[in-house]
């Protein structure tokens, strides 16, 4: 019973329960569904969604949001896009550039939040109108409309498009480098949470900040460098859809923020920091690609995609509260002598 509640009490356990559902579901009502070429683009779908939602997830363990983070995926493919096309210069100093600016942004979210005590919900609120505005006004300023340049032509595209966009191909269907880039950026935060010692300092920030800093823990570094995970993950994002596609609109990637977030939610985040872990923020992205493309396959009304969203965010939240609460009450009284065993806490980290 105990290791039971020990299982339950995982963040990623009902995430997984409920990806294995959804995606059965959508096997048995969807005929097209159940292809190779459509696993491999639901991956691809949840990669482009997952990679971010990793930072995202661990800076809700360690108990902030951002806001600014769908917004700050076209902003760094813009910033390389624009300053390489009008100054013609190489695109890989433009990349550069780019993540140079996105680390910047991301600093001064931390800064502010731990310097002025905002929350970082209006923190990073702010951050996403000034980014929002600066890449409609920005570019209509320097290419006079809405949209990017071609770059397809500029020095250096091809190597990065081998990079950020690259495929290939397996049988029928096409596999796309961002799937394996979220597989290791999903690795190297699971080390880093269960392994590491700033995994420690995660998890403190996250559910005891006052506590952790009694401790020795640098909160303010932590957090920081956590508001700046997010922002390079955005990066790698916006170069993928900047090499993909050549060409960006500067009013995209307003609403990514919270699919970045229910990701994190679904798959056994807290919302109030200190729990989650990244394989469970996986699972939960794996969720949105196959509900979002398995509405697609199974031809269903899309505009129902959204409410799906909200409910599947409702029910995660009272799962895990659910699951929490039974994970940490107390074991019962044990028949013969001897004191009762209390069930350990609920913890996001491996036993």
């Amino acid at each position: 019973m105990r290791r039971s509640l020990r299982l339950l009490a995982r963040p990623e356990a009902g995430a997984l329960a409920a990806a294995l559902v959804i995606f059965v579901f959508f096997l048995v009502v969807a005929p097209s569904f159940r292809s190779m070429a459509a696993f491999c683009t639901v991956l691809y779908q949840s990669s482009t969604i997952g990679i971010v939602a990793v930072g995202v997830g661990l800076l809700m363990i360690g108990g902030e949001f951002d806001l600014s983070a769908g917004v700050i995926t076209i902003s760094a493919g813009l910033v390389n896009s624009m300053f390489c096309w009008y100054l013609g210069v190489n695109l890989w100093a433009g990349a550069l550039l780019s993540l140079a600016f996105c680390l910047l942004v991301g600093f001064l979210n931390g800064w502010l939040v731990m310097r002025t005590g905002i929350p970082s919900f209006l923190v990073t609120l702010g951050t996403f109108f000034v980014l929002q505005g600066a890449n409609l006004g920005v570019t209509k300023l320097v290419t006079g409309s809405v949209s990017s340049r071609d770059i397809s032509a500029i020095d250096g595209f091809t190597s990065l498009q081998k990079v950020f966009a690259w495929s290939f191909p397996l049988g029928a269907a096409t596999v796309w480098i961002t799937v394996l880039w979220w597989a290791l950026f999903v690795a190297l935060a699971a080390w880093t949470l269960q392994r590491a010692r700033i995994g420690n300092w995660i998890y403190a920030v996250g559910g005891a900040a006052d506590s952790a800093r009694a401790v020795g823990v640098p909160v303010v570094r932590t957090k920081i460098g956590l508001f700046m995970t997010v922002s390079f993950l955005g990066w790698f994002v916006g170069m993928h859809l900047l090499y993909r596609f050549n060409t960006l609109q500067a009013g995209n990637g307003v609403g990514n923020e919270f699919l970045y977030i229910i990701a994190a939610v679904v798959g056994g985040t807290l919302l109030t920091g200190g729990f989650g872990n990244a394989f469970g923020v996986a699972i939960g992205a794996f969720i949105f690609g196959t509900t979002s493309l398995g509405i697609v396959y199974a031809g269903w009304d899309p505009n129902w995609f959204k409410a799906f969203l909200g409910v599947m965010l409702l029910l995660a939240v009272l799962v895990n509260t659910y699951v929490r609460r039974l994970s940490s009450a107390p074991a019962p009284a044990a028949p013969a002598a001897g004191p009762p065993v209390p069930v350990p806490a609920a913890s996001g980290k491996e036993g």
